[in-house]
């Protein structure tokens, strides 16, 4: 019996140390995936989940400790200045994004990656974006805040505009600050709304001139050709009719026969 107690006793602490080992991987897996970011404010309630408010921290870098269950996130007001790749990969639940009244200049290919089938609203205004990078948004069907941004309208934009999935009405927030060519006149006015100006038309001049100019080129090259190759012929041809010249004829030879045949 007392054999028994013990082996029931010893093995009764293999199993509690195993249980309490589990307990706290659980609890260490489940703080890592709710805890909030660093020096950020959380929130969270029923009706609009898991709140993250990194405002107005001079903050120069995305924070890449965001809750995985996060769905809102603040991050307006700051000093970022790019969004790299992969910025937000891991959050699934991601519905709202703000990123406005920073120093945004550029966003990566693949910034808002993992993002396309749960976000809804993502703020861009009030940024430094000059140059629309459609690979930023790929997969995104959210409806975006693209205002109050310096923007460059040009041929690039413009091809760039069947590339991009986004809300349609987010993109009336591209208001041209400058353009390419200058005088097509859209400074001031929201790309969308100028349906009918042409930003590549500079573009294709451009590729008819080339194309002209190639065209040309070959036609010079044929030609010069052409006339290397007839002059050629001719010297050959000079050369041979001397040649044939300079040898003796069959009158000749006939003649001399004659003469022979007489004398004998």
């Amino acid at each position: 019996m007392s054999l028994l107690a013990d082996w029931f006793l010893r093995h009764s602490a293999v199993m509690c140390l195993l249980l309490h080992s589990l307990v706290l991987m659980t609890f260490c897996f489940h703080h890592a995936a709710t805890s909030c970011s660093e020096r950020c404010y959380c929130s969270e309630n029923e009706s609009s989940g898991k709140t993250v408010r990194c405002s107005n921290l001079q903050l120069t870098e995305i924070p890449e400790d965001i809750p995985n269950d996060t769905q809102r996130i603040y991050l307006d007001f700051n000093l970022f200045t790019k969004v790299p790749t992969n910025a937000f990969v891991g959050l699934p639940h991601l519905v709202e994004l703000d990123l406005s009244h920073n120093e945004l200049s550029q966003l990566e290919p693949g910034a808002f990656r993992g993002l396309g089938s749960s976000l809804q609203l993502l703020d861009l205004s009030f940024n430094k974006l000059v140059n629309f990078n459609p690979e930023a948004f790929e997969g995104l069907h959210a409806r975006a805040n693209l205002t109050n941004n310096p923007w460059h309208c040009d041929c690039n934009l413009q091809m760039a505009m069947s590339y991009v999935d986004l809300e349609p009405a987010s993109l009336k927030g591209i208001v041209c600050q400058t353009s390419d060519p200058k005088e097509i006149g859209v400074q001031g006015l929201a790309f969308l709304l100028a349906a009918d100006t042409d930003l590549c038309v500079m573009m294709k001049r451009t590729t008819d001139v080339v194309m002209l100019v190639v065209m040309f080129g070959w036609f010079t090259m044929v030609i010069s050709y052409l006339v290397y190759y007839v002059r050629v012929n001719q010297e050959d041809a000079r050369k041979h009719l001397e040649y044939l010249k300079s040898l003796p004829s069959k009158q000749s030879k006939s003649e001399e026969s004659s003469t022979v045949s007489t004398l004998v």
